[in-house]
């Protein structure tokens, strides 16, 4: 364990600045820079010297990057308001009346849409986690979330 915290002290300032230049974000830099050091002391076993310990730290530290930037994606993929004339619900959703109205529609949903549309909204679940979930494939459930969508469009005019 020493030599890990020397190993974190010595190459701290070298993966922080690495992430800071991809994600340009400071907060988000030494978050990604703390997972890939935590990954690091999980797997130190397998780093097998055939490169330098930053270049292999820093390595770590992309991969975490690239594998958020995909989530992140994933999490935006359909969003709510580029179904023409639901423009602005989430507006909608701060008046009372209106957000009363809106999970009325959404509790008179039939299975799975209604089930499918919650997950991805409210859940924030990928499409590969819900697929899984109904025993059915990612295709499935994005197929079923855009449904879901438009029956929310038909039932909003």
């Amino acid at each position: 364990m020493k030599d890990f915290e020397k190993i974190y002290s010595e190459y701290f300032d070298t993966v922080y600045q690495y992430t800071l230049s991809l994600c340009k974000d400071e907060a988000w830099a030494e978050e990604l820079t703390q997972e890939a050091f935590f990954k690091a002391l999980k797997n130190i076993g397998t780093f097998r010297g055939e490169c330098k310990l930053s270049v292999w730290l820093c390595q770590i530290a992309k991969n975490i990057f690239y594998t958020e930037v995909k989530r992140k994606q994933r999490q935006v993929d359909y969003p709510l308001d580029t179904i023409p004339g639901t423009e602005g619900i989430e507006q909608k959703l701060l008046n009372k009346e209106t957000a009363f109205e809106l999970h009325k529609l959404l509790h008179r949903l039939e299975d799975p849409y209604k089930e499918v549309f919650w997950m991805r909204t409210f859940g924030e679940l990928s499409f590969a986690e819900i697929g899984s979930l109904f025993g059915k494939s990612e295709s499935w459930a994005r197929v079923t979330y855009h449904r879901a969508k438009l029956k929310i469009k038909e039932g909003i005019k």
